[in-house]
């Protein structure tokens, strides 16, 4: 049971009624399975902090995604109270919501609903699928295992521009850790969770509420990971998280907690671990105890781990073993096996206990100017030994060595004389690789892409290791065949800023993209109705495939770019406005394959709409959404074959058609769109928010 009423009285643990007032005390189950705000489906809880409860949910107007609803349950009293704390919020919380980040989960809004007689406050923010560090290593000390000095210095290089980036953002996180750090499935980066200024947001709308009482911002961190100065004053600054940053490294190496060590005086931390110096004397400074002895900056860090800070933004991500998902969510795709080359960070030594090696990750790592031209027999019989599992951006490794020349080679034109590929296989790759550059693509987006499409056409060679033999020149010529084909789709389908992102679009982009087509009153659902249409014309094998986080997904973002500047220059948008003393109107239009078009229409509640697609194939879809969709009523209609609808709205606001086909045939059709009870004012649209779409 919640141990806080509505009115703010704390009661032990177990009551059942407020020991103050006789509340009866809600059970935090029977928010389970509810649609809060007929938005947010509550899944199961996630955790209860000293501010609340944290819960796993769906959003029902973004396809049922995954998001956290933090409960901010105040010692406040009264709902003017709750109030008053909500405007605090929000007034304070607007650096929170700018923080746009691809390794910070995003804080989407504060959330108030009503459940039952009490209303409630939320945070609501991603979810990220993947584990915690603390997980993580349990997981790797009932093997008898720790992290190696190489996976923590690369998990440093990739925290480290994220600690930089909120410090200029003048955010302090204030309590990193391992429990708030986790592994991310799909990219296997680590992200930044549970910050700390949340925390002291609510500790500033409990000051306000009770102006005498001190506000207790000491307990913002934890022990031993939270410098003195914090714990016992309060104060944090930037360097602040790189002591707590230290400190999670160290557990990680030694498995003890910083309490074992913080009583002796001395850090007796190095003893525990097998670390080269120079690494020891970074993490010592680190966590120096006099403030002004620590490195002041990330980027300060970043220099003396010898990692450039735009390389440390785009480093290769460790692979590291991972407990399954929890059940209620999907298992992350299974992983084909291929060897891959080791890297070591600049400056350090390979301390390896086990074999975490790092693939291609999905923003492009730095490369040197100068082409590897071999390894030793030494690095190839441990390439060749180590095998470990990749997604479909792994196995560049042995497609760089064999299929496609490094970028960057001083004059193209000239043979490699040491390589055993015949001379018109070598004109041929290099062929490849300046039209890849002609087109801006980049060189490990193409690999990557190029490797999932090989072993979808061919599954039986997954794992196997080609070689520059004779007997695979077939398979060598299979695989060029498909990185032309690629090249071929992506010259003729994408524009050139969409081909220059791919390989590094996130989840954020596709929240800019839906911030953009809002102020056209487009909702996300048609601007993805538009993408999907188009790219499943182009890739008809992936529907129904889970293809967003694999390379062929960033050929799908850079078509809703695309998308998106068509909507922006009215090329794919048309608004109807039927005018004073008319009842109907009519479009036509020809839709190229996989084309799209969306109309908007500011229509008002219980009006009868009549819609009529007319000459359309089959393969044509209609859908038509709301202006703020509901539980009950997602949309009017989505993806129908049928191509009319009539009814009774129940809305005021813009409503959204959208036409798609990913028919090979252009499509022509003719709209009818015909509304009885119209006013014979003509309608004016609203500016509120209330006319803007609420959609995913």
């Amino acid at each position: 049971m919640s141990s806080i009423c509505s009115q703010g009285h704390a009661n032990p643990p177990g009551s059942r009624f407020c020991c103050y007032c006789g509340e009866r005390l809600s059970d935090p189950h029977e928010l389970l399975n509810t649609a809060l705000g007929n938005r947010y489906r509550l899944i199961r809880e996630l955790g209860k902090g000293g501010f609340g409860r944290t819960y796993l949910a769906e959003d029902l107007h973004r396809f049922n995604e995954y998001c956290v609803l933090k409960e901010y349950a105040p010692q406040v009293e009264g709902q003017q109270a709750l109030q008053k704390a909500q405007e605090l919020f929000e007034r304070e919380a607007g650096v929170l919501y700018k923080l746009q980040h691809p390794q910070i989960p995003q804080f989407r809004e504060l959330f108030r609903a009503s459940q039952g007689d009490r209303d409630r406050l939320f945070f609501v923010q991603d979810y990220i699928d993947g584990q915690t560090y603390r997980q993580l290593l349990q997981a790797r000390q009932l093997q008898g295992l720790l992290f190696n000095e190489f996976e923590v210095t690369q998990l440093l290089a990739q925290l480290l521009p994220v600690l930089d980036y909120i410090h200029h953002a003048g955010v302090i996180h204030r309590d990193i850790s391992p429990d708030n750090i986790m592994l991310r499935f799909t990219d296997q980066k680590p992200v930044l969770i549970d910050f700390g200024g949340v925390k002291e947001l609510a500790a500033k709308v409990a000051a306000a509420q009770h102006p005498y009482a001190m506000p207790d911002l000491t307990r913002i961190g934890k022990l031993g990971y939270a410098p003195a100065e914090q714990m016992e004053e309060g104060k944090v600054y930037a360097h602040s998280d790189l002591y707590a940053l230290a400190a999670t490294a160290v557990v990680l190496l030694c498995g003890r907690e910083p309490q074992e060590w913080l009583l002796t005086g001395r850090p007796i931390w190095q003893d525990w671990v097998n670390i080269s110096p120079s690494f020891q004397a970074i993490l010592t400074k680190m966590m120096a105890p006099h403030p002004l002895d620590r490195y002041q900056s990330a980027t300060a860090v970043m220099q003396a781990l010898g990692v450039p800070k735009h390389e440390a933004a785009s480093s290769p991500s460790p692979v590291i073993q991972t407990l399954p998902p929890p059940s209620a969510l999907t298992d992350p795709p299974t992983q084909a096996t291929v060897p891959v080359s080791p890297v070591l960070p600049i400056g350090t030594e390979n301390h390896q206990e086990t074999a975490s090696l790092a693939p291609p990750s999905s923003a492009s790592p730095a490369r040197s100017s100068t082409p590897q031209r071999g390894w030793g027999c030494l690095q190839w019989a441990i390439a060749l030994a180590l095998l470990i599992p990749v997604s479909a951006w792994g196995g560049a490794w042995l497609m760089r060595t064999f299929f496609l020349p490094q970028p960057n080679v001083e004059d193209q034109q000239e043979l490699d004389s040491s390589s055993k590929l015949p001379q018109d296989e070598q004109q041929r790759k290099a062929a490849i690789q300046s039209r890849r550059e002609a087109l801006g693509i980049d060189y490990d987006f193409l690999v990557g892409l190029t490797n999932q499409r090989f072993y979808e056409t061919y599954p039986d060679q997954k794992g196997r290791t080609l070689t520059d033999q004779s007997e695979d020149a077939e398979w060598r010529d299979r695989w060029d065949a498909i990185a032309s084909e690629g090249l071929d789709t992506l010259e003729t389908n994408l524009s050139a800023d969409a081909r220059a992102r791919l390989g590094n679009y996130t989840p954020a982009d596709q929240e800019s993209w839906k911030t953009r087509v809002n102020q056209l009153y487009v909702g996300s659902r048609s601007l993805n109705d538009l993408t999907d249409a188009r790219f499943f014309y182009l890739f008809p094998d992936q529907s129904g495939n889970a293809f967003i986080d694999q390379p062929i997904g960033q050929i799908w973002r850079g078509l809703a770019l695309d998308q998106v500047v068509a909507l922006e220059a009215g090329e794919t948008l048309e608004e109807i406005r039927l005018e004073p003393g008319t009842f109907r109107a009519e479009r036509s239009h020809t839709l190229e394959p996989g084309g799209g078009r969306v109309y908007i229409a500011y229509l008002s509640e219980g009006q009868i709409l009549r819609i009529n697609v007319q000459d359309a194939p089959d393969t044509a879809l209609l859908s038509i959404y709301l202006p703020r969709p509901t539980l009950q009523t997602p949309a009017l209609l989505e993806d129908s074959t049928q191509g009319t609808w009539s009814g009774r709205l129940p809305q005021t606001g813009y409503y959204e058609l959208v036409i798609t086909t990913s028919d090979s045939q252009a499509v022509t059709y003719q709209l009818d769109l015909a509304i009885d009870n119209v006013s014979r004012e003509q309608i004016q649209p609203q500016t509120t928010d209330e006319a803007k779409p609420n959609k995913k």
